[in-house]
Order: structure tokens, then C-alpha cells, then sequence
């Protein structure tokens, strides 16, 4: 009968006991080899460049301010969805103090790993503008993520100055040159500066009085204490429907559709006047690029979350994103702004 077609007996010739044995021991052996090798040149990969495994462990926002303000919004925002797409907690840590120097000092000199951020805001770029004591450059000393979110301000005045437009304001203030203050939430604050790049493109003079807090200065302008003021829609609005205050202008590049009345102040009569109050997120300068780049977008993923949208605009603010090189870059001309701004109107910030 012919064998063809039909499994060998055991113990023919063609497979032996221990033939079959060795075979199965050599594949086991093999496999073995094989998960081994991958697993150590997956190893070797994760060691040469730590962005494809990262994150491991926790990462920590550090913002130079107390909880519940808007850059400390952003930055709960930006955790919260970090923390659900990365399955790692991401933590605020707030450091008030110094202008935000403290937490930024702190974030300088932490380990270059990426597992250290920062907040950063538009006052930040003023005190790095004009302070050459800082313990830290912000342009050198880190690497720029992206930027967070944004927010103008408007240009207001109590009903007792008698204009209707930014332009009679400036005229108003050319004849009267002294006689409008405004209240801002201290000396170097972004209001501060928004203010003096008003007068120095106008010509117009104002007086500056600084509070301690933009809700004081605010309230000083309700109270007759001060003429005019720039802060952000949200605490206006309920105030300019009531009549107790008049919107002129906002400060943004063009028209919000939050405000869509108002024009801007380059077209109310200041061409090239910008102001925008923002934030966004810095990490020491020795961060490898990979690890930034995946930072940064996780974070644009973040602020692309209509919840994180209507969060933010709870305090006016609206979500932004950029890539590290337009974020680095924007630092730079904001830096560099600021510094001219000072030198050319002769302030002196103290």
C-alpha cells in the first residue's frame, strides 16, 4: 500500500522522537532570540530618542500667578486634556511672585526632559524687555511650544468725558493734556504699556495711576476716580449696557465677532496699534525638538476641544495654537516691541 498521502508512524524514519524534540526546542530558542533582539532594539530606540515613549510619568505646568485667573484657566485646561489623551497626570503648580519670575526661574533651571513647563504671558515679554536683572533670558533660556490663548482689550471711558469716538478721545486729550487718568493693574502691566504705546503713537497725554489689581482700577473708572481705561469684554459688557461706561475701540488686529460694533483702534484713527494680551507655553531651552514638537501637538489637540473653547471664554479668552517656530518667533517680536517702545518714549519702569 502506498504511503503517500498518509502521516508517518511513529518512530519511522522521516521523524523521530527526539528529531521532533530538537526541532521544537531550536523554534522555542529562536522565538526567544527574536523577542529578545526586538525588545532591545525597541530599548535602544526609546534611549536614543525619548519622544516615542514619551511621556512615562507625570508632567508639571508651572504658572507664575494664583489659581482662578485666566492664564491659570488655560493652563487647567490644557492639563485636563493632556492628562486624558496622554494617560499620564499632567499638574498645575502655581508659583506666584515676582512678575511670574519665580516660576519661571524655577522652570530654567529644571531638568531639560520636557516633564517641566511653563506659562508664559504678555507681560512677560515686557519684564524681559525692560528688567536686565531677571535670573533667566526668555528668549534663550527656553523653548517656545505654543501659544495658549489671547484676549484684547477694549478701550473705555466714563460717560463723564464728554467724546463718542477714539478719535475725540485723542483730540480731547491734546487739549487737555493731563487731565484723563487711567487706572491699570500696576506699573509694567500689560495695560501699562498698552497705554503708553497709545500715547506714544497719538501724542495724546494721560496720567497713570496703578492699583494694586486690574478689579481696583476697573472699579476706579465705575467710581469717577479715573476717566478712561483698556481691560477685556467680559467685566465691560454688563456696564456699557447699563450706561455706566462707553467702549470706543479694541486693541486686537481686527474686528471680534464678539464685539463686532467696536472698531479697532488702527481704525479709529491709530494705524498699526496692536495690543493682545495672551499666554502660551514655554519649556527649558535644552528639550530635545521631538519632545517639543509632541508637546506642542498635544497641546493644539487640546485647545481644539469645543469644551476647552467655552471654558476659556468664560474669562474672555480665546484659544490660539501655534507651531514652536511661529510661537518662538511671535516671543521674539513682542520682545522686541516692547523694548523699543520703551527706549523711544523714554519710560521708566519702577
Amino acid at each position: 500500500m502506498s504511503t503517500y498521502g498518509r502521516f508517518p508512524r511513529k518512530g519511522s524514519v522521516m521523524f523521530e522522537e527526539g528529531t521532533m524534540s530538537n526541532l521544537s526546542k531550536g523554534i522555542r530558542s529562536a522565538a526567544v532570540f527574536l523577542t529578545s533582539l526586538c525588545f532591545l532594539q525597541s530599548l535602544a530606540a526609546s534611549q536614543a530618542d525619548p519622544a516615542k515613549i514619551f511621556p512615562i510619568r507625570p508632567i508639571r505646568i508651572l504658572v507664575g500667578s494664583t489659581a482662578g485667573g485666566g492664564t491659570d484657566t488655560t493652563a487647567r485646561a490644557i492639563a485636563q486634556k493632556l492628562t486624558e489623551a496622554w494617560g499620564h497626570q499632567v499638574i498645575v503648580d502655581n508659583r506666584p511672585g515676582a512678575t511670574s519670575a519665580i516660576a519661571l526661574d524655577l522652570g530654567a533651571n529644571a531638568a531639560p526632559d520636557g516633564y517641566t513647563l511653563c506659562m508664559v504671558t504678555a507681560s512677560e515679554t515686557i519684564a524681559s524687555a525692560v528688567n536686565p536683572r531677571l535670573p533667566y533670558s526668555l528668549t534663550k533660556d527656553f523653548a517656545a511650544i505654543s501659544q495658549a490663548s489671547s484676549y484684547f482689550f477694549v478701550l473705555y471711558h466714563n460717560p463723564a468725558v464728554p467724546v463718542a469716538s477714539a478719535r475725540d478721545l485723542i483730540a480731547y486729550a491734546k487739549v487737555h493734556p493731563g487731565k484723563l487718568n487711567y487706572g491699570t493693574s500696576g506699573i509694567g502691566s500689560t495695560q501699562h504699556l498698552a497705554w503708553e504705546l497709545f500715547s506714544h503713537m497719538t501724542g495724546a497725554k494721560f496720567v497713570h495711576v496703578p492699583y494694586k489689581g486690574g478689579i481696583a482700577a476697573f472699579n476706579a473708572t465705575l467710581a469717577g476716580e479715573t476717566q478712561v481705561g483698556m481691560v477685556s469684554l467680559i467685566p465691560l459688557r454688563p456696564h456699557i449696557s447699563s450706561g455706566r461706561l462707553r467702549a470706543l475701540a479694541i486693541t486686537a488686529l481686527k474686528r471680534s465677532s464678539a464685539a463686532p460694533e467696536l472698531p479697532t483702534v488702527a481704525e479709529a484713527g491709530v494705524p498699526g496699534y496692536v495690543v493682545d494680551s495672551w499666554n502660551g507655553v514655554v519649556t527649558g531651552a535644552k528639550v530635545s525638538p521631538a519632545i517639543v514638537g509632541k508637546l506642542s501637538a498635544g497641546i493644539a489637540e487640546a485647545l481644539k476641544s469645543p469644551d476647552v473653547a467655552q471654558r476659556l471664554a468664560l474669562d474672555g479668552f480665546t484659544p490660539a495654537g501655534s507651531s514652536p517656530e511661529e510661537f518662538g518667533a511671535y516671543i521674539k517680536s513682542e520682545t522686541a516691541k516692547w523694548r523699543k517702545l520703551v527706549k523711544d518714549a523714554g519710560l521708566v519702569l519702577h
